[in-house]
């Protein structure tokens, strides 16, 4: 099994010290299927190119597939030769430090954008799916995707794989290259030599951080990697559509710039965010829950009044948090002491989320899926329970009034719904009623006639 890396950035031995291999040296690794050796068959300040070779013992291999399952019960296999998980085992053990973003000795490379090819001569797909898989996987993700089929042996029995040899081209980092790879192989390949459980979803979000959520294809990379077990890919699919939220401010900023010059004077985000910190001032709140706080613009506004002595962020995506983590420290100290960022989502019950004033949910409802709204009624409403609960989300009637979004189509394309006027209503005095709230609607923007505004408000308030 075999898989090359070459770039012609200049110059382009950097690429050593971002894989932490030196070119002068062949180096090996004992894995627990085989061997992988690195080396470099091509060094120079115009063009270098690494080689990742893996040795896999089929019958270690079979000796370890205690469930004898798929081509791993056979001695005679495809795994030494095509691009499988064994590949991303590899890549992970090798070139770690590479795809965690750590080079030490020029830190400045790890997000060097640079030309880099992948060719991965032997690799195997189902045999209707073939070159547009691999389009649809890579393309979306900037590469310059070139197949070739590899013929088979006409006179050997019919194979339910076609084998295709793959040079992949993109202007990418190289942690970003690696993590493609190490995620989309075993998607085309399509089989696993090691047992799926829950660390393997944690596996994919960590992986899949920054471009998975984004993906067209997410659903079926989601599926494939996590080998159809549905419980842990509806996890999985759950956690990356919450973790694409942080993109609707710029999606719905976007749509503002269309919009009738009323609406533009204030952009509606900024007039949802007022509303929010004048109806939490006016409540006396105190402690306060940002929930799917994206990038931490309304904890900026929160912050700046000292009734709010505490104010908390909760966020699922690990890169908005880790901004949102290098703005805080940059906060004046007054701030910062009262911030505090969590990891988590908002299926779950958390232990931290009990004991606040309030919660503010803005404009992340529609990113959930319909199927999962009671789970996350139970975990706020029921089980966190703030006195005050504000919850913000797209009017779909109001859609319309802005010229630049198509009909019938909803304003991000991560939105999973969006409800009328009537639908909102109806949802937020079921759960009114059923977790023991008094609730109230108002409309948020500039009010249209026929169609209303462009945001709508629910104020849930504990009625015990």
């Amino acid at each position: 099994m075999l898989m090359t890396l070459s770039t012609t950035h200049t110059p382009a031995t950097d690429l050593g010290f971002i894989l932490h291999k030196h070119p002068d040296r062949v180096q090996q690794f004992e894995l627990p299927f085989g061997t992988a050796h690195v080396f470099y068959p091509e060094t120079s300040p115009e063009l270098c190119r690494v080689a990742l070779l893996l040795e896999v013992d089929p019958v270690a291999l079979v000796r370890g597939n205690a469930g004898g399952q798929g081509m791993l019960s056979q001695y005679v296999n495809d795994r030494p030769y095509v691009a499988s998980s064994l590949l991303s085992v590899a890549l992970g053990a090798v070139f770690s430090s590479a795809i965690a973003g750590v080079c030490k000795k020029r830190p400045e490379l790890v997000e060097q954008r640079m030309p880099l090819t992948v060719e991965l001569p032997v690799v195997a797909v189902r045999a209707k799916a073939g070159l547009g898989l691999v389009k649809s996987l890579f393309e979306p993700l900037g590469y310059s995707v070139e197949a070739t089929p590899i013929e088979l042996d006409p006179s050997q029995t019919a194979s339910q794989h076609a084998y295709l040899s793959i040079r992949l081209s993109a202007h990418l980092t190289v942690k970003q290259l690696l993590t493609h790879i190490y995620v989309l192989i075993p998607v085309l390949d399509n089989s696993k030599h090691y047992w799926i459980g829950q660390d393997e979803v944690s596996k994919l979000l960590r992986k899949g951080d920054g471009w998975l959520a984004q993906h067209p294809e997410r659903e079926l990379i989601t599926m494939r990697y996590l080998r159809y077990q549905k419980s842990l890919a509806s996890t999985a699919l759950e956690q990356l559509l919450q973790a694409a939220a942080p993109e609707t401010v710029e999606q719905t900023e976007a749509v503002d710039e269309a919009a009738p010059p009323e609406v533009r004077q204030q952009s509606l985000h900024t007039q949802r965010h007022n509303v929010i910190v004048q109806r939490l001032k006016a409540a006396g709140a105190q402690r306060i829950l940002d929930l799917g706080c994206g990038e931490g613009k309304l904890l900026r506004e929160l912050l700046k009044d000292a009734q709010f002595s505490t104010v908390v962020g909760m966020e699922l995506s690990t890169r908005s948090l880790a901004i949102l983590q290098q703005r805080a420290e940059r906060l004046p100290s007054h701030q910062r002491q009262r911030l505090s960022l969590l990891h988590g989502s908002l299926l779950y019950r958390d232990q931290r989320l009990k004991g606040f004033d309030a919660a503010a949910i803005v404009e992340v409802l529609e990113h959930l899926e319909l199927g999962h709204l009671p789970a996350f009624e139970q975990t706020i409403f029921g089980f966190a329970h703030p006195k005050l609960v504000l919850v913000t989300t797209p009017n779909r009637e109001y859609n319309q009034l802005f010229p630049s979004l198509p009909a019938d189509q909803l304003r991000h394309r991560d939105h999973r719904f969006e409800w009328t006027r009537a639908e909102f209503a109806a949802w937020a005095e079921r759960v009114a009623a059923a977790y023991n709230y008094r609730v109230t609607i108002e409309p948020l923007g500039p009010e249209d006639a026929n169609h209303g505004a462009p945001s709508q408000l629910g104020v849930f308030e504990d009625a015990t």
